[in-house]
């Protein structure tokens, strides 16, 4: 695992658990909130993120424990992690998009999630496919 998406791990699954604790805590002033959102529907379809996200942290996390401890099965928490936080900004992008609300705030943070992780799964899948090919070879 590179030292980029190493670093990218811990500080996307450190910035889901500080978001939905100071979204719990009612800590984001309403100026840096997403619009609308006293309103009870989209604090709701807020809300539906949250397993999402911490399911992200959590694959992320073991997928760094796993490296760490010299484990082949790191790849695949790693895929797994990857597709589940493109997921996440996808959905959310999409959301914003089809309800014609920029906020370049909002619209920056779920771009992120929506694409780095595909700088990465193509690279891991092309490593996958040539594993396999040696192993089929021996």
């Amino acid at each position: 695992m590179s030292r980029t998406l190493r670093s990218l791990f811990v500080v996307t699954d450190l910035a889901f658990i500080v978001y939905w604790s100071a979204t719990a805590l009612k800590l984001i002033p309403p100026e840096y909130a997403y619009s609308d959102y006293t309103n009870p529907i989209l604090v709701a379809w807020n809300w539906s993120f949250f397993p999402l996200d911490m399911l992200i942290s959590l694959t992320g996390f073991v997928s760094l424990y796993l490296y760490r401890s010299g484990e082949a099965t790191w790849r695949a928490w790693v895929l797994v992690s990857l597709t589940l936080t493109s997921c996440s900004g996808l959905q959310a992008v999409a959301y914003w998009a089809f309800a014609g609300d920029f906020d370049p705030w909002w619209w920056t943070a779920n771009l992120y999630l929506l694409i780095y992780p595909l700088f990465f799964i193509p690279r891991l899948l092309r490593l996958e496919s040539v594993r396999a090919q040696i192993s089929q070879m021996q």
